[in-house]
Order: C-alpha cells, then sequence, then structure tokens
C-alpha cells in the first residue's frame, strides 16, 4: 500500500467530534476535511461552531453542526440522528469534549467535580453508547478518545482531572477489546501540553500558555489522523503524544 492510498482511506467517510469549536476539536474537524471527510461537529459555543461550518464550506468540504452539552444524552441522540439524516454514516467518533481544573483536592467543590466528570467522561460513554449500534451495523468504525498524559500517571493538583482522564483511558481499553469483533477500532490518544484555552482560568493563564513550548492544537490533530489511518488489519490503541519540552514522565 503505497503512501497516497493510506491517505485515501478516509475519504468520504463522516466523522462525529465532540467539543469541535475550538482547540483539538477544532483542528481535528479541519485535518479531517482536508482528507476527504464529511463531519458533524458539536459544542456548547453555537456561534463558534458556525463560524467553523462556514470556514469549512468555503473550503470546499462538508459540516453539519449541533450545539448542545456533550454531557446531556439529548446532545448525542441529536448529534447520532443528524449524521445519519445528512451523511447516511458514522463512520469517526472524536469524544474530544472536555475540561480541565488544577487544583488542590481540598479547594476543589463537589460540583467541580461534578462537571468535570461529566464533561470528561460522560460525555465520552454517551456519545459512544448513541454511535456503537451503528458501527455494529456497518461492521466497522474509529471511536478516538481525546485523553491526556494526565490518565497515565496522575501529579499534585490534579487528582479530579486525572481521575476523569484515568477513566477514559480505561473505558478505551475497555471498548477496543468489546468492539473489535465487529471490526470497529479504539483509540485513546494521551497529549501532553496544548497551546488551547484548555484550563485557563482553571490553574493556567493565557499568557502562560502562549509562551510555553506546548503544542499547536494541529499537532495533536495529526495524531488523531494517524490513529484513524490504519488498514483494516491494525489498530493503534493509544498514543501519547508530548512537546519537546516536556520530559517523559
Amino acid at each position: 500500500m503505497s503512501f497516497d492510498e493510506s491517505r485515501k482511506r478516509l475519504r468520504g467517510q463522516t466523522a462525529i467530534i465532540t467539543g469541535a469549536s475550538s482547540g483539538v476539536g477544532r483542528a481535528t474537524a479541519l485535518a479531517f476535511v482536508a482528507e476527504g471527510m464529511r463531519v458533524v461537529l458539536t459544542a456548547r459555543r453555537g456561534g463558534l461552531l458556525q463560524a467553523l461550518e462556514r470556514e469549512i464550506i468555503e473550503l470546499g468540504g462538508e459540516a453539519a453542526v449541533f450545539a448542545g452539552d456533550a454531557a446531556e444524552e439529548a446532545t448525542a441522540i441529536a448529534v447520532r440522528d443528524l449524521a445519519l439524516k445528512r451523511f447516511g454514516s458514522i463512520d469517526v467518533l472524536v469524544n474530544n469534549a472536555g475540561q480541565g481544573n488544577y487544583k488542590k483536592l481540598v479547594d476543589t467543590s463537589v460540583a467541580e467535580y461534578d462537571e468535570l466528570m461529566n464533561s470528561n467522561m460522560r460525555s465520552s460513554f454517551l456519545f459512544s453508547r448513541m454511535v456503537v449500534p451503528q458501527m455494529i451495523e456497518q461492521r466497522s468504525g474509529s471511536i478516538v478518545f481525546v485523553s491526556s498524559v494526565a490518565g497515565l500517571a496522575g501529579a499534585a493538583n490534579e487528582a479530579v482531572y486525572s481521575a476523569s482522564k484515568f477513566a477514559q483511558v480505561g473505558f478505551a481499553q475497555s471498548l477496543a477489546e468489546e468492539l473489535r469483533g465487529w471490526g470497529i477500532k479504539v483509540c485513546a490518544v494521551c497529549p501532553g501540553g496544548v497551546k488551547t484555552e484548555f484550563a485557563v482560568g482553571r490553574g493556567r493563564t493565557a499568557e502562560g500558555v502562549a509562551q510555553s513550548p506546548m503544542m499547536n492544537a494541529g499537532d495533536v490533530a495529526d495524531a488523531i489522523v494517524f490513529a484513524c489511518q490504519q488498514p483494516p488489519s491494525a489498530r493503534v490503541v493509544q498514543l501519547t503524544v508530548r512537546h519537546m519540552g516536556e520530559p517523559y514522565a
């Protein structure tokens, strides 16, 4: 199989991306469109979603958007139905919606715990649960969880965030075994620091992010595309991506 042929594997496929209005989700949407994919995008900020939809159409791509909270079952149902009605298939799901909150345990409220777990893990559960029946019927599909290196090793002042990301990794590992008999691939992508608005005001500052050596969102998007480009006989089950200024552990 040539490199050019491998680049054509995603052409014509349909992807759902949660948390698509900014950061890694937005970059992944544009990367998928560049591969010839059709995208269904959801996030809470409808204005940003609509602007991204216009940008994709101007690039010659196809997109549909739905504004809603990915942690709500109604949003997952609506996005699934939109994808099937508009494009007829769901080939890739990127569970990207999430939040960060870097605080000491004693400074973390119960409400903040619920918010993190709902945003990071509940959304992943809901969207996966909604698309898997369609993928089983197709006997194909890829599900990508955008976790974190915090889902591989804990760190001080990240207990709740880390717990939510460990949960995503464990969920992905279990699904990978549960679904591979139907030709469905499941991957946990675990990035290090990324230059996005993620966690700004929740342990990070905009200035600190801008001045850091962290990766750009497009670097993580490229890793997600790579995971989805594997041939039917191969799968990437976990992928760690760190920036050059970050130690291995």
